[in-house]
């Protein structure tokens, strides 16, 4: 879903949208002779942001050695209560061992001594935007890579320095990024990269300016160019567009199944692939050994998406019971966001306003038929264009407090999300287990000062409570 911030949100298309200035289409008539190759050069500038110094908490990468993360009370992400008196041994980038006798530490092991603090699995959201969550509208429609990828750089500091050491990107051109965070020129999460959102002509993805319809033989839109969005109108495209995103390393694909809230020419309740075109790309992901997610609201859109053969759907806010009912049947994830304010989603003008109050009318609906017939269900903060944002990440989070006990919401932003990363089989970019505290997993670890179990909303301000980040047995973090 595509949100703007207060600041931005004269660029949606309403009465006085400025896309139709002479001055404007000459900028973007200048952008089509720029090639997404030089977009994604731009990547050069994050790694040169990522290398000066001030960066923050985050470390360099090094030589890793053992460490020993004493005195914690444990929450190992599927748990309903914490085990205490534990202590947790990392060697490299894994976990080796949970050791609730609290043996002498290995002499060649660093000891954090953690004060009986709460120890717990780094958090994932199963829907967020690397490249695009913290990024301007009007920014990104200049299209200078410098500046995208800069903040871009900041924002991926950010959203780890939250508690998120992992989030599965639904789309744009992240495929670079994601290598300079794992290479560690930058800091950031990890990445379960879709890259572009895979829409019809007039879906939710298709973000074409005016003067960019009807699209010339060849030429490509701005947003396809810089690998935003894909934009095709028969199967044999369909295929192509998806073995292209696999080709450059993504781990699920994202088709956009019918409208968006922000998307000025595409009501919610539009529906744009057929299921025969949702087969097409499914066979092809099957191919691959991963799955398709779709982005979907209104309940013909899902239950097309869902009798396509689908693995995930996206949102489905205005679903009803049918629908509900056959998330079950087919044995379908569901991933969705609980939007229930304005402060969820910013400032909406025009055709936006209204859409998002469906929203916000349809979230304890879908909440309700959840718990009634136990869809299996990710969380994820959706965030889009909007600085303002980007730190309500963590109250998205807390706002699942409304239906689930503090474990349950807990398990979900862990071992829950973690299970439906695992969707991605074959194409998953980590070897190694995510979202628990066991042998063998991977060493994404949080230490809180306090009990998010007790105090749920703590969580809201990691600043002040996180005290350890570790991604990768490597620390971002630590105030002990």
């Amino acid at each position: 879903m595509f949100r703007l911030g207060k600041k931005y949100r004269h660029f949606v298309h309403d009465t006085s949208c400025g896309c139709v200035n002479p001055l404007l289409q000459q900028r973007f008539f200048h952008l089509n002779e720029y090639s997404r190759r030089n977009f994604l050069a731009g990547i050069g500038s994050a790694a040169v942001v990522g290398m000066l110094p001030g960066t923050g908490n985050a470390q360099p990468p090094g030589p890793t050695s053992k460490i020993l993360l004493k005195q914690v009370r444990l929450f190992d992400g599927k748990s309903d209560a914490l085990q205490t008196r534990v202590q947790v041994l990392i060697d490299g980038n894994k976990i080796v061992s949970i050791d609730t006798a609290n043996n002498t530490p290995p002499s060649d092991a660093t000891v954090i001594d953690c004060g009986d603090r709460v120890l717990m699995p780094g958090m994932i959201d199963a829907h967020w935007h690397t490249i695009y969550a913290a990024v301007p509208l009007q920014i990104l429609m200049m299209g200078d890579p410098g500046i995208i990828f800069a903040a871009s750089t900041a924002e991926a500091e950010r959203t780890l320095m939250r508690g998120f050491t992992t989030i599965r990107d639904l789309g744009g051109p992240v495929f670079t990024f994601k290598q300079a965070i794992d290479t560690g020129i930058i800091p950031g999460p990890r990445i379960f990269p879709a890259g572009a959102m895979i829409t019809t002509s007039g879906g939710h993805g298709d973000l074409r300016m005016p003067f960019e319809i009807p699209a010339r033989d060849g030429q490509l839109s701005l947003s396809e160019m810089m690998g935003s969005a894909a934009i095709v109108d028969d199967v044999g495209e369909l295929k192509r567009r998806v073995r292209e995103q696999l080709l450059q390393g993504a781990s699920q694909i994202k088709l956009v199944g019918g409208g968006g809230v922000s998307s000025p020419r595409s009501p919610l309740d539009m529906t744009t692939f057929s299921q025969d075109e949702i087969r097409a790309a499914v066979d092809v992901a099957r191919d691959w050994n991963t799955y398709v997610t779709v982005h979907a609201y209104a309940p013909n859109t899902v239950q097309r998406a869902i009798a396509g053969g689908v693995a995930c759907v996206e949102h489905a806010h205005l679903m009803d019971e049918d629908t509900a009912r056959m998330f079950v049947d087919k044995n379908v994830w569901l991933s969705t966001q609980p939007f229930l304010t304005m402060e969820d989603a910013a400032s909406q003008t025009g055709p936006g306003a209204e859409r998002i109050k469906q929203l916000f009318a349809g979230t304890p609906k879908v909440y309700e038929f959840v718990r009634k017939y136990g869809i299996k269900t990710a969380w994820g903060s959706d965030v889009l264009f909007s600085p303002e944002l980007t730190p309500r990440q963590n109250t998205m989070l807390t706002h699942l407090a409304n239906w689930y006990t503090n474990a349950e919401a807990l398990r979900m932003a862990t071992s829950g999300n973690a299970d439906l990363l695992a969707l991605s089989n074959l194409r998953t970019p980590y070897a190694g287990k995510l979202g628990v505290i066991e042998k063998g997993a991977l060493a994404d670890i949080l230490v809180w000062d306090g009990n998010p179990l007790d105090d749920f909303r703590m969580i809201e301000d990691p600043h002040r409570n996180l005290s350890v980040i570790i991604k990768d047995g490597r620390f971002f973090k630590n105030t002990l």
